[in-house]
């Protein structure tokens, strides 16, 4: 079950801050609808959407350049008043580590130490979770969300089981969120827009007309 809602808050009085990372390459509207589930389920303030530079996870991954990423987010995210987008990732060298994002989050955010940092999770990554950097010290900071689309199995993966401390695992199973079917996935719509569809239907219409002036992904 969701941890519960609070009542609504004000500035610097134990306001909930949702991280939401990811290359976005390119952001679609299942990301939007992830961002919007978390947010009514536990209370969000505000969320942040933080490109990834270079995802540790993925070093061969080849991304669409880091301005043409976040645009797309920013255009993604107009219309929401309690939304951002943040490209503190890119600011800084190296891989794009999600605990080094936590420390900085508050202050780039404009929020103080009251504020807690609810971390949204795509039940994908999970497998892999137990090779995250720092990843204990990361889910003891955060607020875990998991975010699992329909058709995910709805067990803990069993390397999560054998690497991770109870407390760790509690906390991430408390945070499930399970969805209904929600739409595409970067890498079909990436696929989809090589084979010469312009505006898979997926894509919010800004950021389908900005792959298009851009040529993105193949996209001309």
């Amino acid at each position: 079950m969701p941890f519960p809602s609070p009542s609504p808050s004000t500035p610097g009085c134990g306001r909930r801050l949702g991280l939401f990372g990811g290359s976005f390459d390119p952001i679609h509207k299942g990301h939007l609808a992830a961002a919007r589930a978390a947010q009514e389920a536990f209370g969000l303030d505000r969320v942040v959407f933080v490109p990834a530079a270079r995802p540790p996870h993925k070093p061969d991954l080849e991304l669409a350049p880091e301005a043409d990423r976040l645009e797309m987010v920013r255009l993604a995210v107009a219309s929401e008043p309690s939304w951002s987008v943040c490209d503190l990732e890119f600011d800084r060298p190296g891989p794009s580590y999600t605990m080094d994002t936590v420390e900085q989050l508050r202050a780039r955010a404009g929020e103080d130490e009251e504020a807690s940092i609810w971390l949204l999770i795509g039940a994908d990554n999970l497998p892999g979770l137990v090779g995250w950097h720092r990843v204990e010290e990361l889910l003891e900071a955060v607020r875990p969300i998991v975010i699992r689309r329909a058709g995910e199995d709805h067990e803990l993966p069993p390397e999560l089981e054998q690497g991770l401390s109870t407390g760790v695992l509690e906390r991430l199973r408390e945070g499930v969120l399970s969805l209904p079917p929600a739409p595409g996935r970067s890498t079909d719509l990436r696929a989809a827009l090589r084979a010469g569809d312009r505006a898979p239907e997926d894509l919010p219409e800004a950021v389908g007309e900005y792959i298009r002036q851009r040529g993105l992904y193949g996209g001309l």
